[in-house]
């Protein structure tokens, strides 16, 4: 219908406008270290805030190191109970607590960092904050409520009965510590092969504290005696390289550095392009799901939550129904072309048959449907006549 149309532009309007956010905030560069922190701990951390009026976006995001954090798991398996410790400067807690009245004794020292503790936790109506000024008289500098938690907490992997995550790079740890252990004892042999390993007579004559190996350095000798000669190592077979070659082998795939690499061949057809994705979306299947539920989908709520409230954009409810969230990402579109390739080759199949198989495909359906599997937008489809039943639209950040 026209109102569902109108949903659907107000919808396509809402991610514009959520994308044109991230895109002017510095959420790229506050990710990208989140994603350190995951790749190597499997557990990542990332704050959401309110920017100041005036800034280019009303977004503000901030990387919270791992080791700085204590989270507690909730009952719905997710991390929604988080501490987070840092030190602050007298003036970057007025920044951030403009309301607070400080100390004199804090105020006389404004260089110095102060310890400052942060968390969050669940509640019957959201998302409780508080933040607290530790010492010996703690202060209380702000406490309130959210809808949706301004700290995110996301893992990798993990396994049953843990509440921290496994990253690729653990599972990878011990063959890292032999590799360093075996360039360590190479370093060694290389040191030996260049100064080498000498023996000389015990004559009285030959001091070995005060030779020096060096170009035209004259060294002593008695009379008869052999003076300083080289100690023949009894081997010289090297078989550092092939374990090394070996524990880096095991290092990448641990890492995933030579399955994702996916060749470029002029020659590779379009199905074997969508086979290498699907591959790579089988293999980070488990992954990318749990990072979809606990990154992507509070992420996107907090963030429409903060906008709507500035203004900028209608308030969403993404509960499933009336609007929900559709990823497009190069892993989360591989589905999707799966299925629309096995609708085309479906239609293709009727279209052979001939007029009385075509006239059971209703064409203005399977346009609509193949649109909302490939993520067209709303604006190219002609609106539904007002007796057609229309489901609005999804977001699509």
């Amino acid at each position: 219908t026209s109102e569902g149309q109108a949903q659907a532009f107000a919808l396509e309007g809402t991610a514009r406008i959520l994308q044109h956010a991230f895109d002017r905030s510095n959420f790229t560069i506050e990710m990208h270290q989140a994603f350190l922190d995951l790749v190597v701990t499997g557990t990542g951390v990332l704050m959401v805030e309110e920017a100041p009026l005036g800034e280019a976006s009303a977004l503000r995001f901030t990387a919270v190191p791992i080791m700085t954090a204590v989270l507690e798991e909730g009952p719905s398996g997710r991390l929604t109970t988080i501490f987070r410790e840092n030190r602050q400067s007298v003036e970057d807690i007025l920044r951030r607590f403009p309301f607070v009245e400080l100390p004199d004794a804090i105020l006389r020292e404004p260089q110095a960092l102060h310890r400052v503790v942060e968390a969050v936790w669940p509640d019957n109506y959201g998302t409780h904050y508080a933040a607290i000024l530790a010492g010996d008289q703690p202060l209380m500098l702000a406490e309130g409520g959210f809808a949706e938690s301004p700290f995110i907490a996301f893992r990798w992997l993990k396994a049953p009965g843990e509440v921290y995550g496994r990253g690729p790079v653990c599972k990878a740890l011990p063959d890292i510590r032999t590799a360093n252990r075996v360039v360590e004892l190479v370093l060694k042999n290389a040191s030996i092969a260049c100064t080498g390993i000498w023996q000389a007579e015990d004559d009285g004559v030959l001091n070995p504290a005060t030779i020096q190996l060096v170009p035209g350095a004259i060294i002593p000798k008695a009379p008869g005696s052999a003076g300083l000669t080289p100690l023949a190592a009894p081997g010289n077979f090297d078989v550092s390289q092939l374990v090394l070659n070996d524990l880096r082998a095991r290092i990448r795939t641990a890492l995933l550095a030579d399955r994702l690499n996916i060749a470029q061949d002029a020659r590779m057809t379009a199905t074997e392009v969508l086979e290498r994705s699907a591959q790579t979306a089988r293999l980070l299947g488990a992954t990318y799901g749990r990072l979809q539920t606990e990154l992507l989908t509070p992420l996107i709520s907090r963030c429409l939550a903060i906008l709507a409230r500035r203004g900028e954009v209608p308030a969403v409810l993404l509960d499933g129904r009336s609007a929900r969230i559709r990823y497009e990402s190069p892993l989360a579109r591989v589905q999707g072309r799966a299925d629309a390739a096995n609708t085309l080759l479906f239609l293709d199949a009727v279209n052979k048959i001939g007029g009385a198989a075509a006239a059971q495909v209703d064409a203005a359906a399977a346009t609509r449907w193949l649109a909302r599997t490939l993520g067209a937008p709303a604006e190219i489809l002609v609106p539904l006549p007002e007796t057609t039943p229309f489901a609005p639209e999804h977001v699509s950040p």
